[in-house]
């Protein structure tokens, strides 16, 4: 029992991280129905930034993790007005390959600039470095802080999308751009503060997820930014309580093969799960299936 509650604790950090990014994804689709890859480099680009401002700038852990999201926030801005706003009303196959181009022009560009190099975030220190036993469960601060951060960043999310103009424009776009712009909604602007709030969360995961495993490098996106993707597409596309949920699902499941199976078996896991839930309920655990009128 002590085994399984420590897998679910370890779970839950992780599945805190992917929650984050699987936001991003989910928001992004559920406005203009685009699979951003470009985001789980932007992920990446945090984590870059916050260890840049722990190590070259000597900020702590709490002001790298607000710049990182301010930094990710304005990146994901500027993609979204230099790659994709050009091609917002052409063909969904462009937009999609443009997003598979700049996800490879961020590695590539960040692999330039900082070397391919692994790097090692800076060792925390103070109250970050604590750790409690409920029993035989080991909790790490660490942990602690990737849940609450996790969980405020969240509840700071619900409450833009459900009690602010901005949030209730968003609603709007995504349920029917056209009629949200002939009420007078800024449309190009709602898109730009979507993906500038699922940028932001994405930076904040990256900066999480370089606290908590130590090292960082330019590809570090790409397996966590499919795995987000899953959690997103298995909790339902589009929906923001869908993200979450896939989110924390996907890292419970990844922790527990890996603690009670094989280790080497965790990725092949998350992505039949992937395939299982396209064959059995291809719009997601909380989705609904829409008829198209054709």
């Amino acid at each position: 029992m002590e085994v399984l509650l420590q897998q679910l604790v370890n779970g839950l950090s992780l599945g805190s991280i992917y929650a984050l990014v699987a936001l991003g994804y989910t928001m992004v689709y559920g406005i203009i129905k685009l699979i951003n890859f470009a985001h789980c480099d932007i992920y990446m680009i945090g984590a870059y930034l916050g260890y840049f401002c722990m190590t070259s700038l000597g900020l702590s852990f709490f002001p790298s993790l607000l710049i990182a999201m301010a930094g990710s926030m304005v990146l994901g801005v500027l993609i979204e007005k230099i790659a994709y706003k050009p091609l917002r009303n052409a063909a969904r196959i462009s937009l999609l390959i443009t997003a598979i181009g700049m996800s490879l022009f961020l590695e590539y560009g960040t692999m330039f600039f900082v070397s391919p190099k692994v790097r090692t975030y800076p060792a925390l220190s103070g109250f970050m470095t604590k750790s409690f036993h409920l029993g035989n469960v080991l909790i790490t601060m660490q942990q602690i802080v990737i849940l609450a951060t996790t969980v405020v960043l969240m509840l700071a999310l619900q409450y833009i999308v459900r009690y602010t103009r901005s949030g209730k424009a968003m609603r709007a776009v995504a349920l029917d751009k056209d009629a949200a712009q002939l009420m007078g909604i800024d449309v190009d602007r709602t898109i730009s503060i979507t993906f500038a709030i699922g940028s932001a969360l994405a930076g904040a995961a990256g900066v999480l997820v370089g606290v908590y495993y130590n090292t960082i490098n330019p590809l570090m996106g790409a397996t966590p930014g499919l795995k987000a993707f899953v959690a997103a597409v298995f909790g339902g596309i589009g929906l923001i309580p869908g993200a979450m949920l896939g989110g924390y699902f996907i890292g419970i499941v990844e922790v527990l093969v890996a603690g009670y199976g094989n280790s080497m078996y965790r990725d092949a896991v998350v992505f039949a799960i992937l395939i299982l839930i396209l064959i059995l309920k291809p719009a997601g655990l909380l989705g609904k299936n829409v008829g198209e009128k054709v």
